[in-house]
């Protein structure tokens, strides 16, 4: 089974895809991670756009059997909450509309699941996601990564 991880951004979001089963070793094999990219003046609805096109030719393109999605945070900024919510409405209706199941994690669980502690560095997360996968270097940038662990933490927890 194939797993997409999201963490979701308005201006980056970073995601990876997981393949079990089959006879891959651990935790599974890395089959591709990276970011998209939004033009940050771009006015959201493009953006949102552009994010809902790029998750569905993802979903499209690996056929995952589930996709993992960080949950949004509480941030001091009340108009950054509310534009992450916006992404992650829009990757949920990218997976709804392909009939994907769909679990959801605190940045927390996923940062405690892959590292083993909660407040985990970005760096950190990088390395331990390597070290999982057995890859020679963290994806990058960060945020590919942070994908990653988000579908690493769907696997570990189920």
């Amino acid at each position: 089974m194939k797993v997409l991880g999201v963490d979701p951004g308005t201006s980056v979001t970073g995601y990876g895809v997981i393949e079990t089963g089959n006879g891959t070793p651990g935790m599974g094999r890395l089959v591709e991670c990276g970011v998209i990219r939004l033009a940050g003046r771009t006015p959201l609805p493009r953006r949102l756009h552009a994010l809902h096109e790029h998750i569905t030719e993802l979903i499209t393109r690996h056929h995952p059997g589930i996709l993992a999605l960080e949950n949004a945070f509480y941030h001091k900024n009340v108009h950054t909450t509310l534009v992450l919510g916006h992404a992650r409405g829009v990757v949920l209706l990218a997976a709804e509309q392909a009939g994907l199941a769909i679990a959801e994690y605190a940045p927390a669980t996923i940062k405690k699941t892959v590292v083993g502690a909660g407040g985990a560095p970005k760096a950190q997360v990088g390395r331990v996601v390597a070290r999982l996968l057995r890859l020679k270097d963290a994806p990058r940038p960060a945020d590919a990564a942070d994908g990653v662990a988000v579908a690493l933490t769907h696997i570990l927890r189920s």
